[in-house]
């Protein structure tokens, strides 16, 4: 298979990689498999429209157009070979509601064939609510005083509420017109296709199956159901049918437990690696760039994205890092998660390098602006081999880099982005190891052969529940949406360290010198008129029955 190929009807006046199948014609690219196309009018896997607007604004070389030309179909077909997104069908049949008034209804009907759909109409003063999804959709309506279920696979709503537009399946002509929703309605009931745009690790989730809630905000943000928290089991459940792609749950999700399945993290690192000596021009899909008419300064290269919501801190610091250059990032909207790793980036970047990271970008004039300042930071490039790594641990490790042996302060993060410090009072800590336990992230950790509990407080997420899980007072605090820029920040630091205790009667280390004496020192008082319960309390588990049995022989033997 042909895996590239360059269509245009009008040519190119200089060559490209012969890897690259260049063709004047559609005949031309007739019975032939190709990965990446430039054009919507060839059969490809994908088209990457980013290449043509490259060639057409770009102030490279010649020679540098060749070969950035054949470096954008690579990393199309990175893209294209790391995404996780499977695509599943849903069955749609012909049962529709129309939310309408009588005008906006009049009109619909008039639009559609007769006996086309099998119909309900109603008002959307009577509906009460909607669950489900597309072909399968539950919709709760006032009929007089009594809820009646109204049984449908897709609704059209005029001037559609929010209440609408948390299911899958619902259109509003409003929106785009009347005939391109029932284009739409009618290719659903022909084959319904929708995909996974998200990935989930339940293991480091700071939400599942905790005592208490301390993380939610994938449900939070999420502008449907795809995302729904059953309180009643700690757990998340997902709908993948409800799922708009944004990937806003993507940039806010603390620890890394959710991921984008079409470019996740291990694909931003591998295209990433693409751009180093280039300065990449971050442009999710939705951007129409194709008509776009811009100077694009010499190594500005676009790095297409689908979705615009999921970059986070990790994500941004790789670009960022690979690249060795500042960032330009043109959408015209910022996620909550993703406006905060900006904030919080190009703060790091102005007290290393007094310049910032990331260029927003929200129109052309702004974009235009952008490409006249953004260049590369002098020994700001880095890379490693971050495949299959957390995301806290990932940036991390480039934060690390980027500080050095520099001691730049503290950054403060939040409101949506969170790091934090556990600071633990060692004189009050038994070394219980219930924080270590509560810990999903390996922020704390315990040392059995040393007797340690140990913090690395740049992959802590500040979630709190090692402080709701210690039983001791005023031991453990947690001091929030801060990272300090030195390099200690990035070591695993002992917080807290005791003795084992020796069972006074096998001389068998048992536990903690400090737990041993705050047991003791509570059952003391209770304990006082018998000097051998007092003794099990320095004893191990097995000597423990032992003086106890002993006790009762000799007070038997008494009576």
């Amino acid at each position: 298979m042909q895996e590239f190929v360059y269509y245009n009807p009008v040519g190119l006046d200089f060559p490209l990689d012969e890897s690259i199948f260049v063709a004047s014609t559609i005949e031309e690219t007739k019975d032939a498999n190709f990965l990446i196309s430039n054009s919507t009018e060839v059969e490809s896997e994908v088209s990457a429209d980013e290449i043509d607007f490259y060639i057409k604004n770009s102030n490279d070389s010649i020679a540098k157009k060749i070969e950035n030309v054949h470096k954008l179909y690579e990393i199309a077909a990175l893209k294209f070979d790391f995404a996780q997104d499977i695509t599943y069908t849903q069955n749609v049949g012909n049962k529709l509601l129309l939310v309408a008034n009588s005008d906006d209804a009049k009109e619909f009907i008039a639009s559609i064939n007769p006996n086309e759909f099998d119909m309900f109409h109603v008002s959307e003063d009577i509906i009460k609510s909607i669950s489900g999804h597309i072909g399968n959709l539950s919709v709760v309506v006032d009929d007089e005083g009594k809820d009646v279920i109204l049984k449908v696979d897709q609704i059209v709503w005029f001037d559609i509420k929010q209440m609408g537009l948390n299911q899958s399946g619902s259109f509003d002509p409003k929106q785009s017109s009347i005939s391109e929703v029932i284009n739409t309605l009618r290719a659903n009931i022909e084959e319904y296709e929708y995909r996974k745009f998200t990935t989930y690790d339940a293991n480091i989730c700071q939400y599942h199956e905790r005592r208490e809630e301390i993380c939610g905000r994938c449900e939070d943000v999420c502008p449907t159901t795809a995302i729904i928290k059953i309180d009643s089991k700690k757990h998340l459940e997902f709908s993948q049918v409800d799922c708009h792609g944004c990937g806003g749950c993507i940039s806010i999700c603390p620890s890394g437990a959710l991921d984008y399945a079409p470019i996740n993290r291990n694909s931003i690192y591998e295209m990433a690696k693409e751009f180093k000596g280039s300065i990449p021009l971050i442009v999710p899909d939705k951007m129409n760039i194709s008509k776009l008419n811009i100077d694009l300064k010499q190594n500005v290269l676009p790095f297409k994205i689908e979705g615009e919501k999921f970059l986070h801190e990790t994500s941004f610091l790789t670009i960022l890092q690979e690249s060795g250059s500042q960032v330009i990032f043109y959408t015209d909207f910022l996620s909550k998660g993703s406006k905060d790793a900006i904030r919080i980036l190009n703060d790091i970047y102005i007290k290393k390098y007094g310049k910032k990271a990331i260029f927003v970008a929200m129109n052309e004039e702004e974009l235009s602006q952008a490409l006249e300042e953004v260049d590369f930071i002098e020994n700001s490039q880095f890379s490693y081999n971050q495949e299959d790594e957390r995301k806290r641990e990932i940036f991390a490790v480039r934060l690390s880099a980027l500080v050095g042996q520099d001691d730049l302060g503290v950054v403060k993060t939040g409101e949506n982005v969170h790091y934090a410090k556990v600071n633990i009072n060692e004189d009050n800590c038994t070394l219980c190891l219930s924080c270590v336990g509560a810990c999903n992230v390996d922020a704390l950790k315990a040392y059995p052969e040393d007797n340690t509990l140990r913090l690395n407080p740049s992959i802590c997420t500040g979630c709190g529940y090692c402080e709701l899980s210690c039983p001791e007072k005023d031991c453990l605090t947690i001091e929030q949406d801060v990272i300090e820029l030195n390099s200690s920040w990035f070591l695993e630091r002992v917080v807290a360290k005791d003795e084992l205790f020796a069972c006074v009667e096998c001389g068998k280390e048992f536990a903690t010198k400090k737990s041993v004496e705050k047991i003791a020192n509570m059952m003391a008082p209770i304990f006082a008129s018998d000097p051998n319960k007092q003794r099990t309390l320095y004893c191990c588990e097995t000597c423990k029955p032992k003086v106890m049995l002993a006790n009762d022989v000799v007070r038997n033997q008494r009576v």
